[in-house]
């Protein structure tokens, strides 16, 4: 088997993009392919492999336990592969890089990509602005921001897929503010996700709450949650000892998040690229936790 093996770049662009769009004439389009070219080249994979990688579903295919696995392999094997080009290959770098994200992950992941990142490439600028998802996306599209690291339900806006971000609910380790009724809430303003889906799901199971701090601002809310007054959603990627998730069963479930990283249309550069790679590479390295398996 191991002779005949196709796990090349290419090949695994387009498994990526086939996972990412949940379905083979989309990542198709995305590909500039045909349907039946990126069906045959997944069956080719699954043959050599002798593992099935997708499962069809009502709105197209979905990764089984084996495609998640080859996923995860196929993220580190192609930003291996990114950085040893760019490292060969690389002029000396310079220019400026507008870069938006949600400040959560401004906050805990994107210190580590820009440390790295800086010490590499020390002639790049890269302007970080923090937001919701949807006004990331504006900017974007309006020419603000060159890319964007967003939150969505189904990863319907586009972008590469980075990540599932599951939710939990998180309170102080000093305090038990989920025994209260009604429930006291931190969260973020009005058009946050994680807003609506903690609303609506404490609204489904009949659990009377209160808001009782909202701040536009992690670090804000992350305050109120330390200090015992509120219980707040939060992505579990997001480690803070001072916190500790809910055991589930306490509170309702609440959905995942689909992490992608977006890029606007007419903005290329060198640099760009360099940074998206540290990018991809940050959240290929993160555990999976609560992934479908």
């Amino acid at each position: 088997m191991d002779k005949h093996m196709h796990l090349t770049p290419d090949n695994l662009r387009i498994f990526m993009a086939a996972a990412q769009a949940g379905n083979f004439t989309r990542a198709a389009r995305q590909m500039n392919l045909t349907q039946s070219a990126v069906s045959n080249i997944i069956k080719r994979l699954e043959d050599e492999l002798e593992k099935p990688l997708f499962q069809r579903v009502s709105r197209g295919v979905e990764l089984t336990p084996h495609g998640e696995e080859l996923l995860d392999y196929a993220r580190q094997m192609l930003s291996l592969h990114d950085r040893a080009l760019a490292s060969l290959k690389r002029p000396e770098v310079g220019g400026v890089v507008r870069l938006g994200a949600a400040e959560d992950y401004a906050s805990q992941h994107l210190p580590v990509v820009l440390r790295h990142f800086q010490s590499k490439y020390p002639l790049v600028r890269v302007d970080l602005y923090c937001g919701l998802s949807d006004e990331l996306l504006g900017m974007l599209k309006n020419n603000k921001l060159d890319i964007c690291l967003c939150n969505s339900a189904h990863g319907d806006e586009g972008g590469e897929f980075l990540r599932y971000e599951p939710l939990a609910w998180a309170a102080s380790r000093d305090a038990l503010p989920e025994k209260e009724s009604p429930l006291p809430l931190a969260l973020f303003h009005e058009g946050c996700l994680f807003r609506k889906w903690a609303l609506k799901a404490l609204d489904e199971k009949g659990i009377s709450y209160r808001i009782a701090y909202s701040s536009p601002s992690i670090a804000g809310l992350l305050s109120a949650v330390k200090a015992g007054f509120a219980v707040a959603p939060i992505g579990v990627s997001l480690s803070f000892p001072e916190l500790r998730v809910l055991e589930k069963g306490v509170l309702p479930d609440l959905p995942r998040a689909v992490i992608s990283l977006h890029q606007a249309r007419d903005q290329q550069s060198k640099a760009l690229e360099c940074l998206k790679q540290y990018i991809v590479q940050e959240f290929s390295s993160l555990k999976k936790v609560g992934e479908p398996v």
